[in-house]
């Protein structure tokens, strides 16, 4: 058997720059620039974009006009050749690009400057020279687009690239156009959401296994599940290693990876496993918990956001473990670890959250003592 020296963990689908990034290539970095900034002054108010560029010393670009943070752009980066815009004093590679750009959820991409996954080409006579160079980067052309005056795609890239004809195709001047696609594919690229049920805690104020209170004719943790199981893809019981034969059959379970970190261990487990997916977690602590509170978490969630949670109504704080993780709070949960916190609340109050008020707010109400279940049994909750 072949030694492996690290565990083979799954990796996130991301470019070299973000999850989902796009380079215009094909004409002058002005209109590559027009492009991009039209884009980010129309989807900037709805999600995290970027902007990739290079600086310039020929006169085929826009810098006349305003940088594309003033577009509205989250971050913008420009190699500068001998510096770069970022403050940063030397060249970054894919792994420093994905740290930062972690949380955008749009990276455009000069492609006369830098590669990307995804490509828009233009066919654009100017720069019909430079595309040929370029034929090694079109590797996933989803759009093309033509430029003034311009009725056919040239033959070198229509015998370059497969199936086409079958790749949509605009006017460069489109700008309604080209912000239709463009919405569309965003829509596509929303995480797709599991659950998690939060089960290995040690019980140790309780003095029994909280999970396995049957508040609803069956255990809660399973009670959990099922709620989740009508508004998540899979659903998974969280718990400790070597507590998987105390969960039952009924839904599979996760067992922690990162170990001896409570609830933040058990989060990073789940990333671990699936890291392109959103987590709604959920405590088996919760016996108000209903349907009803969790779609409206679900239904108000903001993918732009790291996550979306409840603010308790017992301290105004927010509620970590009835939450919605996005994919994007993986890096931010382990850059928290890193620099040695393990408070999934912490990361929230210092992280791009979506703070909602639940519609019951009792139904935020968990149970941790024995005395606690006295008081809700006899409704003094």
């Amino acid at each position: 058997m072949q030694h492996s020296k690290h565990p083979k963990l799954p990796r996130p689908a991301l470019g070299r720059f973000g999850r989902n990034e796009w380079a215009f290539v094909g004409t002058t970095c002005g209109n590559i620039q027009q492009l991009a900034r039209h884009l980010v002054s129309a989807l900037g108010d709805r999600y995290h974009c970027a902007y990739l560029d290079a600086d310039h010393a020929g006169a085929d670009t826009d810098a006349g006009l305003p940088g594309m943070l003033a577009a509205g752009a989250a971050i913008e980066y420009t190699d500068a050749i001998h510096s770069h815009q970022l403050r940063v004093n030397a060249k970054w590679g894919a792994h420093q690009f994905r740290q930062v750009l972690n949380e955008a959820d749009l990276v455009l991409v000069n492609g006369n400057h830098h590669e990307a996954v995804a490509q828009v080409v233009v066919i654009d006579p100017v720069k019909e020279n430079s595309l040929r160079k370029r034929l090694s980067q079109l590797t996933d052309v989803r759009l093309i687009l033509l430029a003034e005056g311009v009725e056919q795609v040239f033959d070198f890239v229509e015998n370059t690239l497969p199936d086409a004809e079958k790749i949509p195709r605009l006017r460069l001047t489109d700008q309604a156009g080209i912000l239709r696609f463009f919405e569309q594919e965003m829509l596509k690229k929303i995480p797709p959401v599991n659950g998690l049920v939060l089960a290995g805690g040690r019980s140790l104020r309780m003095g029994r296994d909280k999970g396995a209170i049957a508040w609803h004719g069956k255990p809660q943790r399973e009670y959990a599940a099922d709620m989740l199981k009508n508004l998540c893809g899979e659903v998974f019981i969280s718990c400790r290693p070597g507590q998987e034969p105390d969960m039952g059959i009924a839904y599979p379970t996760l067992p922690d990876t990162f170990a001896d970190l409570g609830p933040y261990g058990a989060i990073l487990s789940a990333f671990r496993q699936a890291p392109d997916h959103a987590w709604l977690v959920v405590a088996c602590d919760l016996p108000l918990l209903d349907h009803t509170t969790l779609d409206f978490l679900l239904k108000s969630r903001q993918p732009r956001r790291v996550a979306t949670a409840f603010e308790s109504p017992f301290d105004q704080m927010p509620e970590p473990l009835i939450a919605l993780w996005e994919p994007k709070s993986y890096a931010v949960l382990l850059s928290f670890l890193a620099q040695g916190y393990s408070c999934p609340r912490k990361v929230l109050l210092n992280s791009d959250t979506l703070i909602l008020q639940a519609p019951e707010p009792e139904t935020l109400t968990n149970v941790n003592t024995p005395e606690e279940v006295i008081e809700l049994v006899l409704g003094k909750v």
